[in-house]
């Protein structure tokens, strides 16, 4: 008995400096299975609802940030007018909002402040790629979307600097 409890003290001496990295790549895994899942849910809406639906970046859950930091959360919406927000309530198919204190940063490409899916699934001209970092800009997991709509995880090599 004694030496169970020695065997699980070393144990856990050992693995306890390496729990934030891990807990920090959980969040960045679950983040991402989020994403690429509304992401999913945004191409289905718009081929089987025939109508222009978008996911963009929201701190509120009503609109778009207009930027490229998905932090704080991301809307799904159909946009069946192509203005770039929801006009109505029921507009509105998804929306997720994230605390302010985690320490992940989640950001897309320059310019790439939504991604639009159009009624045959595809996101032309919205191709992008949405980075999954942690609070001291090392990149620990991304998104891709193609100008098709197909929607990819990417795992990058250890230690690479977010971009």
């Amino acid at each position: 008995m004694l030496v169970c409890v020695a065997v699980i003290g070393i144990l856990a001496a050992i693995s306890t400096p390496y729990l934030p990295h891990v807990l920090q790549r959980q969040r960045a895994l679950t983040t991402q299975h989020a994403l690429v899942g509304h992401l999913h849910l945004a191409r289905n809406s718009a081929i089987w609802q025939r109508k222009n639906t978008v996911l963009c970046p929201s701190t509120n859950g009503r609109e778009c940030a207009g930027n490229t930091d998905w932090g704080s959360g991301w809307l799904v919406f159909i946009d069946a007018n192509g203005n770039g927000r929801p006009d109505h309530h029921a507009d509105i198919i998804r929306t997720t909002l994230h605390p302010a204190h985690t320490s992940l940063r989640i950001h897309s490409g320059a310019g790439r402040s939504n991604i639009r899916y159009l009624p045959d699934g595809r996101s032309a001209g919205s191709n992008t790629t949405i980075s999954i970092c942690n609070d001291t800009d090392i990149l620990l997991m991304q998104v891709v979307v193609n100008n098709a709509g197909r929607v990819r995880n990417a795992h990058p090599r250890a230690d690479q600097p977010c971009r």
